[in-house]
Formats: C-alpha cells, sequence, structure tokens
C-alpha cells in the first residue's frame, strides 16, 4: 500500500517583494509550507518582456529567494522559459539560487517547446552539476503534445518532482497530465525506477469531479481517463480479454477507481462479445437464438455506432418471442415532405409469395399501414400506436408498439429499428402474425 504523507502548502509568487510577502501570509499557518517563486532567464523573456539583462535578472531571483528563505524553510525556484535559456547561465541561475537558499529548483517548459530527448539531456547536465544539493524539478507545457513525454524522460534523468494537473487542464495546450504520469510510472516501475505515493484508485473520481468544477469535458480518447480508455470494441481485442484479460489491459480498470472494462459492443464485435454480454444479461439461447440475434446485431450495428443493452434486450425479446411468420417486410420505400403527398411502397411475402404495394396516407406511416393492409387483405382496426426511443441519441434505436383489433380479437405487435417508419412496419406486421395464429 502507498504510503500516506500530508502534503506541502506551496504559494506561487513572482519574483517581487510584495508578491512574496503576500504568499507567507496565505502560508504561515500551514503546517507544511513552501514558498515558489520564479523569474525568466531566457534572453526572449528579457528582451522583450522584462526589458533587463541577464545580470539583473539573476540579481533579483538571489534577492527574493533570500526573503522566501527568510519566511519558510521549503523555497522552490522556477527559471522560467528554462527550456529557451542558454544551458550555461541557466546552470549559473540555478547554482546561484540554490546558495541563496532554494531546496528545489524546477526548470520549467513554459511554452511546451523542448522534446524529450533534448530535455532529457538539460535534466542529466543540471543533476551531474547539483550533486544532489537540490530537489530538481519540472513543469511541461503541452504545446507540442510532450507533456507528459517530456517529465518521463526528466524522471529518467534525475528529475525528482514533476509539477503537472489533473486531466492535464492548464494554459493553452495544458499542463502535464498527472494520471498519465502516475500511471506511467507505476506500469513500468521496472524502466522508470520511480513510482509516486499516490493512490490511484482516486484518479476516476478525481477527473469526474475536476469536470465538474471547471466544466473542462476530458476527450473521450484521452489517455486512463477518457470513456473510451478502457472500452474495446475489436472482435479480436474483446475475444483476448474474455479469455485473459492482460493480452489487452496493460492496466487494470480496478486500480484507477473503475469496475471494469467496457466490451463496447458495435459493428466491430464478435460472437464471443455478443454471447458473453447476452450471459451477463441473464439470457440462455439455444444456439440457433444466439445466431439469429447475432445476424439482427450486426445489421443493427451496421446502423448505429454503439449498441446499448437495452438494444441487445429488445433484439433477443423478438428472436425469444417468435410466432409462425405469416407476413414479413422484404423492402420499404417512403415519400414524404410538406407539400408531398406521402406514399409508401411495400414488398412483402405473404404466405411464400412475394407481392408489392404502393399506397398514400395521411403521413409516411398511415401510407406504409394501408399498403400493407391491402398486401395482407386484412381489415383489423389500430387501437393504439406508441412510439418511444429504447437509446439515447440521434442513432437511437426506435421501438414501435401497436395494439389491433380483429372479429373481438385484441393483440400487441412490437418493432424495433433505427429508422422509425421501419419500426412501425414491424410493428404492424408482427401483430398481423398473431392475429393469424389466432386464427389458426
Amino acid at each position: 500500500m502507498p504510503v500516506l504523507v500530508s502534503p506541502v502548502i506551496c504559494s506561487l509568487a513572482r519574483a517581487k517583494e510584495v508578491d512574496i510577502k503576500k504568499a507567507w501570509e496565505a502560508l504561515k499557518d500551514a503546517p507544511k509550507k513552501r514558498i515558489h517563486t520564479f523569474h525568466s532567464t531566457s534572453d526572449i523573456h528579457l528582451k522583450h518582456q522584462f526589458r533587463i539583462s541577464r545580470e539583473e535578472a539573476l540579481k533579483r531571483s538571489v534577492e527574493m529567494v533570500r526573503l522566501a528563505k527568510s519566511l519558510v524553510d521549503d523555497v522552490e525556484f522556477s527559471p522560467m522559459d528554462a527550456t529557451r535559456t542558454d544551458l550555461n547561465y541557466l546552470l549559473e541561475v540555478v547554482e546561484a539560487v540554490i546558495e541563496a537558499g532554494a531546496s528545489t529548483v524546477n526548470l520549467p517548459d513554459t511554452v511546451g517547446y523542448t522534446t524529450p530527448v533534448e530535455f532529457g539531456k538539460i535534466i542529466k547536465t543540471v543533476k551531474e552539476r547539483l550533486s544532489d544539493r537540490a530537489v530538481i524539478s519540472v513543469h511541461c507545457h503541452n504545446d507540442l503534445g510532450l507533456a507528459v513525454a517530456n517529465s518521463l524522460s526528466a524522471v529518467l534523468n534525475g528529475a525528482g518532482q514533476v509539477e503537472c494537473t489533473i486531466n492535464g487542464i492548464g494554459e493553452r495546450a495544458g499542463n502535464c497530465s498527472l494520471e498519465e504520469v502516475v500511471m506511467a510510472l507505476r506500469t513500468r516501475r521496472d524502466f522508470f525506477h520511480a513510482d509516486t505515493n499516490i493512490n490511484t484508485r482516486e484518479i476516476m473520481r478525481s477527473s469526474r469531479l475536476i469536470t465538474k468544477i471547471t466544466g473542462i469535458p476530458v476527450q473521450p480518447n484521452k489517455a486512463i481517463v477518457g470513456a473510451n480508455a478502457f472500452a474495446h470494441e475489436s472482435g479480436i481485442h474483446q475475444d483476448g480479454l474474455l479469455k485473459e484479460k492482460i493480452t489487452y489491459e496493460i492496466i487494470s480498470p480496478e486500480s484507477i477507481g473503475l469496475k471494469s472494462a467496457k466490451l463496447v459492443l458495435g459493428k466491430h464485435s464478435g460472437r464471443h462479445a455478443f454471447k458473453t454480454r447476452l450471459s451477463e444479461l441473464g439470457y440462455d439461447l439455444s444456439p440457433e437464438e444466439i445466431e439469429n440475434a447475432f445476424e439482427k446485431f450486426k445489421h443493427l450495428a451496421d446502423q448505429k455506432k454503439e449498441i446499448y443493452d437495452e438494444d441487445i434486450e429488445t433484439l433477443v425479446s423478438e428472436e425469444v418471442s417468435k410466432i409462425p411468420e405469416v407476413f414479413s417486410l422484404v423492402d420499404l420505400f417512403v415519400e414524404s415532405g410538406i407539400k408531398k403527398k406521402p406514399k409508401a411502397t411495400i414488398k412483402m411475402k405473404v404466405k411464400g409469395k412475394t407481392v408489392q404495394k404502393t399506397a398514400a396516407g395521411d403521413g409516411p406511416v398511415d401510407a406504409t399501414y394501408k399498403a400493407i393492409a391491402a398486401l395482407t387483405k386484412t381489415k383489423s382496426n389500430l387501437l393504439k400506436f406508441e412510439v418511444k426511443s429504447i437509446t439515447g441519441g440521434t442513432d437511437a434505436l426506435g421501438e414501435v408498439m401497436v395494439s389491433l383489433e380483429e372479429d373481438g380479437r385484441t393483440v400487441r405487435g412490437h418493432g424495433a429499428d433505427t429508422d422509425i417508419i421501419v419500426a412501425s412496419a414491424k410493428a404492424y406486421i408482427n401483430a398481423l402474425n398473431k392475429l393469424a395464429a389466432r386464427k389458426r
């Protein structure tokens, strides 16, 4: 189990006397406190932003570190824009602030400019010069998408602290992502020979809390905490995962606070995953029923991106409650519009014979039902027509239920499809088949 340690409360302050004194006022009652002061050191910043010389920047940095040290024992200093600072000058500044009392030196990649190999060399050079006189910290921005890679390279080369944020939130493209660094170190301890005391089971909860507070959503394919990070759709991946998790899962979902990986059923899913989900939902079907339901599932998966449990239950209910089909839908074509009379062309099999009919109606469903009634030569009365969405989204599976009455017999028909007109036709035909069965 990780060792629980109390946090160090740190206040960030510009290398200005008023800022450092304000930081002290904010921190003075904290059991463990640190003042982190910073000043730019790159020639770009010194020339265009501060308009001072290297000598003046060095003098200010040393004076403000001494002031901070007179207030607290724990002082951190950052030479801002360190990765675009002349290396010899950077080393001069680092050594001077350590002499003035800094116990942690943070090397920021302020504009996300550096690369892992380049940054690793900088950290290694500073590490060799310091000889363990201070902890090396890094603070990487993600402008080139390299914040985590740069931070991990720094760890490999002697950094003992990584400044990062949950969900990688931060200025511009964000900062180094805490959860990615933590899980990389935890998963590849054999490579990095480093770890943290972070309770990783709180990662997911923390991520969701930050999303709630900031209103900044996490992209679905974000590593570790994204909605798809532990979602498997590929049939090959699902098959391997069901046989042995380690085949396609290098991090257990439980280790970050999730219950389990998610097998996403879609058009890439195979029979193994489909059968497993059926079993999880409590269905015990015959091989023939499974095969028929799987064919319907693949057809539905071509129409919508993700299949939900409610979709599967609807497919299975259609399969297990089958009645002999006197009538079956072959094809359907509908024309409709604001200034166009709705028409429906229906092709059906009626007692084994393929027939077709076009009919007009008050709407596309009415036209469809009139064409079906003409083809089947039935005279039932539509008592009830209900439509509902089984799942959310514009690609949701729509469910239609109808009640038909004929010669004193009343039946309910059911149909489901992503196309609500097709679902309506299926429901009507399902009810007609039930009426035919009742007559027999």
